[in-house]
């Protein structure tokens, strides 16, 4: 009786140790047969996209894309030139505008505000403002800046499109600037250098590539925003350089042509959606290369 108890315990240990690694096997199983099936809905849909982005728009590349302005309804020939301006005018003024207040913050955050109630206040503020729907930054500068001024400009544009740049570029500037170890500062630190040289020379040096892929994804979500500009730029069927009168841009004229019933329209649309497509995916591609090749 004595040898066959411990047998016994010994099985049923055995037996409950072998039922539980099952459990676990199957409850694996389970959750990677999902994981599977959850990449393989979203890359199903992503393909299908890229499919008809490039099925539908490619088409329409044509020289006089890039040389002529968006024509009337019905005409045989128009382009999307001053849209393509226009978007390349507000991105690239937007970027000058908020870049630098992104950065400045973002090393505040980082350097500075790590254990105050001002970086506590500013970073609550800076995820209502990352996570904001675009359309409520477009109405709050309609609001601020358009209603007052009495017209639509790419001035108002701009700004809007800043606003959204400024959240994104603090965020990813604090944290790229977060990895860098402390050990580098404390080598600066002892050899007599101040603190604002430590971080322009040593500590933004070394995040710079981290940074430079903060403000990449920042153009790249403002690249294809439109109802921020709906609401400011508005649009303009000709070319104009003047940023104080309304401005053609690419998500707004696709917008508009995408749903009129005319072809021509239609087809400009889908060629705008290409360009839009391809210059969002390079922008991602290069910050992701640049983001591997910084670790």
């Amino acid at each position: 009786m004595s040898s066959t108890a411990p047998a016994s315990a010994a099985d049923a240990l055995r037996a409950r140790k072998l039922q539980r690694h099952r459990a676990r096997k199957r409850t694996n199983v389970v959750a990677l047969a999902l994981s599977l099936f959850a990449m393989a809905f979203g890359l199903f849909w992503l393909a299908w996209i890229l499919f008809e982005t490039v099925r539908l728009g490619i088409g329409g590349l044509t020289l006089s894309l890039f040389t002529e302005m968006t024509p009337p309804p019905l005409a045989e020939t128009g382009g999307l030139a001053n849209a393509i301006f226009g978007s390349a005018a507000m991105v690239a003024m937007a970027t000058l505008v908020g870049t630098p207040v992104g950065v400045l913050a973002g090393v505040y955050l980082a350097e500075y505000g790590q254990k105050t109630w001002l970086g506590s206040a500013v970073r609550f503020i800076n995820d209502i403002l990352l996570s904001a729907p675009s359309i409520v930054i477009g109405l709050f500068i309609y609001a601020v800046v358009v209603a007052p001024m009495r017209g639509f400009s790419a001035y108002a544009g701009i700004l809007a499109l800043a606003l959204i740049v400024i959240p994104v570029v603090i965020r990813t500037t604090e944290n790229m600037l977060s990895l860098i170890p402390n050990a580098l500062r404390e080598a600066a630190y002892a050899l007599g250098t101040p603190k604002w040289k430590v971080i322009g020379s040593v500590t933004l040096k070394a995040a710079r590539a981290g940074v430079v892929t903060g403000v990449l994804l920042a153009i790249a979500r403002i690249a294809g925003e439109t109802a921020p500009l709906l609401f400011t730029a508005l649009s303009n069927q000709f070319w104009t350089s003047d940023l104080g009168q309304p401005m053609a841009s690419l998500p707004v004229t696709i917008f508009k042509f995408a749903m009129s019933p005319y072809e021509n329209w239609q087809k400009l649309a889908w060629a705008g959606v290409f360009i839009i497509t391809i210059g969002v995916l390079l922008l991602n591609v290069l910050a992701r290369v640049m983001f591997r090749n910084k670790h």
